[in-house]
């Protein structure tokens, strides 16, 4: 496989795996992108790119700055807006989950927390819906505050064998 297909496969593999995490298929393809170019890349080169509109690589590159994953650099002696990725694997992937558990895991755990806090009724279908929702709020709560604890370490042992497991 030559450079240019490995590329391509690359970009739109990840495009794909990024719906998984949360973010559009553009977003992740731009992404992608900046993850594995040499030098920062202006909106222009993005846009030629991955053949998308100035709208769509503004409103992604936004989006990814967001995550913070991305970030607006100056180039001296340039006018244009230059944008590069985080580098660092393992970083990357801590930002992702610090996002990820803020966007999702939190909020689903404060949902669980209001409805297995409901009275009790005593009917059996009240009991039940309580005892389960109360084991999926421990469950949520517990994954995020392991997930928390990962990725506000630095780069120790867990974060660095927890990466390698992923890859």
């Amino acid at each position: 496989m030559e450079f240019k297909e490995a590329k391509e496969k690359f970009i739109n593999t990840w495009g794909t795996f990024g719906t998984l995490w949360g973010i559009n298929k553009a977003m992740a393809q731009i992404h992608a992108l900046l993850f594995i170019s040499p030098d920062p890349l202006s909106m222009e080169d993005i846009m030629k790119e991955l053949d998308i509109s100035r709208g769509n690589a503004s409103m992604n590159l936004r989006g990814l700055m967001e995550w913070g994953i991305v970030y607006k650099i100056g180039v001296t002696g340039e006018r244009k807006e230059f944008f590069t990725s985080e580098k660092d694997v393992t970083e990357l992937s801590r930002q992702i989950a610090k996002e990820r558990s803020r966007r999702e895991l939190q909020p689903t755990i404060r949902v669980l927390k209001e409805i297995s806090s409901i009275n009790d009724d005593g009917t059996e279908k009240t009991k039940e819906f309580i005892k389960q929702t109360k084991a999926m709020y421990d469950l949520a709560d517990t994954a995020d505050t392991m997930m928390n604890k990962i990725v506000t370490q630095e780069q120790n042992w867990i974060t660095k064998t927890l990466v390698k497991l992923f890859k």
